[in-house]
């Protein structure tokens, strides 16, 4: 009887990470519309070719080293069989546990939860890039962040690793529960240090310091694009419980999943009300990145907050994200999705609220895996970008820019029958 039950707990909690990993990687069409619909026409082929990519990259490098690294595993998924002595180990754990100990299910479906996690920080480079990036300098910096760099912050933090050896941050209090900072701040300083590198869109700044509004070719695209990433950040929080097997933790799940989407809610409504003051227009893809902010901002910590602590949480968020996009433009820093804004400056507020209602995180330790996770990735990916720079360049000629990458770069328009002459769709 034993032996049924937990073989029951066993699958569900499988099932559980599977069908939860399945809803993340839902969320690489969610980037990939949002993206699409936020740069111009001419550019929606090479986007789109990026997400792609971008995804086989990543669950093929984390395949080869990142879980590895990650979690000390072997190489190519070496001993990920969940075979029978897996599930023996298991029973046993899990009996001297009375059931209720840690969860227990198939080490594939974990390699599988995790590999999608890594497309998702490499996904917020893409859009911050769009544009003016070459697509294989894209592509070989995909292979080292998904390979290295993120691995690298993840041994630190969910792999519990001291870092370099001199501090753990477990030990310090620090507490990412689905990855506001390992996941979503990991990203977007990765994409910082290549817009850094790559500069500013032509013709989005002038020389006496005037702002030009870029628009977006498909809002209806970009709107779809965020319901998917709203639906899909389920599985990334909801699953981050890691276990559905018992009572407690179907409460747990229950209680993330009402979170996460209070959050984005009040993400929303304060977006909305914080561009009215600033523009006194209902500016719709400020909303948009409100309701990818309030979701960022409470991936960090949605399981300790009540449903209206969530709710706030997210609406900071929000708000927060309408400024940072407003000063990312007057520090003349181009982000065409305001990626940067959303998981960067957003998971840096979402990491330092978890204390709030955590009393197992301290400021301190959230300070100190806050700085760790930043310094460590902006500056290797500074590095790789300034690299690929030398051997092959990072950015398009002025004139491919201007006809538009997706013949620049892919030879083929996303809409050939919408455009007078070949290239000059906005």
């Amino acid at each position: 009887m034993e032996n049924q039950i937990f073989q029951l707990q066993y699958a569900i909690d499988t099932f559980y990470f599977l069908v939860c990993g399945a809803l993340v990687m839902w969320m690489a069409a969610g980037f990939s519309m949002l993206e699409a619909g936020l740069v111009r026409s001419k550019n929606t082929t090479e986007i789109l070719t990026k997400n792609v990519s971008l995804f086989a990259i990543s669950c093929t490098m984390y395949m080869i080293s990142g879980y590895a690294i990650m979690y000390g595993g072997g190489w190519f998924l070496s001993g990920i069989a969940g075979g029978e002595s897996l599930v023996a180990d298991a029973l046993g754990a899990s009996a001297e546990n009375g059931f209720d100990g840690g969860s227990v299910y198939a080490a594939p479906s974990d390699f599988f939860f995790q590999v999608v996690f890594v497309a998702t920080a490499m996904s917020i480079v893409s859009g911050a890039v769009a544009e003016r990036m070459k697509l294989w300098a894209f592509m070989l910096f995909a292979v080292v962040m998904t390979g290295f760099i993120y691995p690298m912050e993840g041994l630190w933090t969910w792999g519990g690793g001291d870092v370099f050896g001199m501090y753990n941050l477990g030990d310090l209090g620090f507490a990412d529960f689905a990855g506001s900072g390992i996941v979503h701040m990991a990203g977007a300083a990765a994409a910082l240090a290549g817009v850094l590198v790559l500069g500013a869109r032509k013709g989005k700044y002038t020389a006496d310091g005037k702002i030009n509004a870029i628009p977006g070719a498909n809002l209806p695209l970009a709107t779809l694009g965020t319901f998917i990433l709203w639906m899909g950040w389920f599985g990334f929080n909801g699953g981050s419980v890691l276990k559905l097997g018992d009572m407690a933790s179907a409460n747990d799940v229950a209680m993330v999943f009402l979170n996460t989407n209070a959050a984005a809610a009040g993400g929303v409504i304060a977006a909305l009300i914080v561009a009215r003051m600033l523009f006194g227009k209902a500016d719709l893809t400020m909303a948009l990145n409100g309701a990818l902010a309030g979701l960022v901002a409470i991936t960090a910590g949605p399981d300790t907050p009540s449903a209206l602590g969530a709710t706030l949480i997210g609406a900071a968020g929000g708000a927060l994200v309408v400024f940072s996009i407003v000063t990312m433009d007057k520090l003349k820093i181009d982000d065409p999705v305001g990626a940067i804004s959303v998981h960067g400056v957003v998971g840096i507020w979402g990491l330092l609220a978890v204390p709030l209602t955590n009393d197992g995180a301290t400021f301190g330790g959230q300070l100190a895996g806050l700085l760790t996770i930043l310094v460590w990735v902006f500056v290797t990916s500074l590095i790789v970008w300034l690299v690929i720079k030398a051997i092959m360049g990072v950015r398009v000629s002025e004139e491919q820019e201007y006809e538009g990458l997706d013949l620049a770069e892919c030879g083929m328009e996303a809409y050939p029958e919408f455009t007078g002459t070949r290239g000059s769709g906005m």
